[in-house]
């Protein structure tokens, strides 16, 4: 009796399924490209907003947004008796930070204040730092952005993109002044303004 050499179906399968199972492994092993980290961020931004816009209209609660361009952080406060203060709820995280690489833009107003138009320049009207080593303990710094219970926004856009890239690049949420939060995505424009 002569035997044949070769292959059977059941080797083949083996073969194949152990190569498919290498090559999931070494996809998931790749560094994930900045544009979808970007694309990531501006989503959780986007949704985080949407979502406290609405809690405040059905709570009656005010909250607020912090953000820090230098740190690349983001921070939800909840107005308390005591002030603003971290935002503690469930299901949605207070603070976001920025991964390596990546940077903010923010800028405050909507169309109604354009540049030109200011009376004064941007920021506050007072040293905030000035007087926290007398406080003893470091106070939470109030937010830029306020979203209120009567449904009201603080009109602003904030840039999301890659450090030493262009801005237009970038990702985009933007609050107008009638308080409709749009997400748009790199070389999008918003046809409303």
């Amino acid at each position: 009796m002569k035997r044949k050499h070769g292959f059977t179906l059941l080797e083949i399968m083996l073969v194949l399924v152990l190569l498919s199972v290498s090559a999931v492994a070494v996809i998931a092993t790749l560094p994930v490209r900045h544009d979808d980290e970007i694309k990531e961020v501006a989503q959780s931004i986007f949704q985080r907003l949407q979502l406290l816009n609405e809690e405040a209209i059905l709570s009656g609660r005010d909250y607020g947004l912090r953000i820090d361009e230098q740190a690349r952080t983001l921070r939800f406060l909840s107005l308390e008796q005591t002030g603003w203060q971290k935002l503690d709820k469930n299901g949605i995280a207070a603070d976001l930070q920025l991964e390596e690489g990546l940077a903010l833009q923010y800028q405050a107003g909507g169309d109604v204040w354009q540049d030109e138009d200011r009376l004064f320049k941007p920021g506050s009207l007072f040293d905030e730092e000035m007087f926290a080593e007398q406080d003893g303990e470091h106070k939470q710094r109030p937010p830029q952005v306020f979203i209120l219970s009567s449904g009201e926004l603080t009109p602003f856009t904030l840039d999301i993109y890659v450090q030493n890239a262009s801005v237009e690049r970038g990702w985009q949420v933007q609050v107008q002044d009638n308080g409709q939060i749009t997400l748009l995505a790199p070389g999008e424009h918003d046809e409303a303004r």
